[in-house]
């Protein structure tokens, strides 16, 4: 299957994307993976944005951890996508503790979903989550064209 970008959705990625704004962008997305159901949301829809082409899904934890290389890669990325499941906001906190500045923000349950200590993902909440998720890098990226 050919992966897809968000600024290029309706073609299929090739080497040369010159003819398509944030053609050769580094977009990393960084998922909280936490121990809920929205949690895990997060991680599924950075999971399925990886596979997709849309961004590189990143370790949290490495971040988090302030590991150096990890830090200075995710500053050096085009854009930056940060995901929480809920308003705890522990991915947003890891984000902002390594210095990173400038990224994208999704909460999940800013979008009607409950949180719920249980790992059964729904196809529409995981659905909603996706598109809302591809919303903010595309956003993110017809600022920059």
């Amino acid at each position: 299957m050919a992966k897809r970008n968000s600024c290029c959705a309706s073609k299929p990625r090739t080497e040369d994307q010159s003819g398509c704004c944030g053609a050769g962008q580094v977009n990393i997305v960084l998922a909280c993976s936490g121990g809920s159901n929205v949690g895990q949301i997060t991680n599924e829809v950075a999971k399925r944005l990886d596979e997709a082409g849309d961004a590189k899904f990143f370790c949290l934890a490495g971040v988090g951890g302030r590991v150096s290389g990890m830090v200075a890669s995710v500053k050096g990325s085009d854009k930056v996508l940060v995901l929480d499941g809920c308003p705890v906001a522990c991915a947003k906190k890891c984000v902002d503790a390594a210095g990173i500045e400038s990224y994208e923000y999704l909460v999940v349950t800013e979008l009607g979903i409950e949180k719920k200590h249980a790992f059964d993902l729904g196809p529409e909440e995981l659905g909603k989550t996706l598109a809302a998720a591809r919303d903010k890098l595309a956003a993110a990226l017809q600022r920059v064209c």
